[in-house]
């Protein structure tokens, strides 16, 4: 019985070991079909992103509303969060108060978190354009 056992295992080992001998991966190559448009769309997004140079940080608004609100509101900031700096921006009718100058989202998003427990409509943007 052992004998037809490691007679058995040895017949399978050959046999798989043959069938590996015998087989091999298939080749071939792939191709991708892409418009044309799609790689002029790729470059104008670079150019327009190199153009933008205010784009490239992140501010919280933590306002919007009348004069007298936005003074309150920036006094508030700046008497919880002395770390960060705030600003008043008048687009009509509404002042806002952004606060901040951040490079990554992260960074935004971590300061979010705090500022978010004094003013919970605060939110993160990227301004299109900087005022000076």
């Amino acid at each position: 019985m052992k004998n037809l056992n490691l007679k058995f295992k040895t017949l399978i080992v050959i046999c798989l070991f043959g069938f590996t001998l015998n087989s091999f991966s298939q080749q071939g190559q792939v191709f991708i079909n892409q418009d044309d448009n799609i790689t002029k769309l790729l470059e104008a997004k670079k150019q327009l992103n190199k153009s933008e140079n205010s784009s490239d940080r992140y501010k919280i608004q933590i306002y919007n509303g009348n004069r007298t609100g936005a003074k309150a509101a920036q006094k508030e900031f700046h008497e919880s969060f002395a770390d960060w700096r705030s600003r008043i921006e008048y687009e009509s009718p509404n002042f806002k108060i952004w606060a901040g100058n951040f490079r990554t989202r992260l960074e935004a998003d971590r300061a979010l978190k705090r500022i978010k427990q004094k003013f919970p409509s605060a939110f993160i943007f990227k301004p299109k354009k900087e005022k000076n």
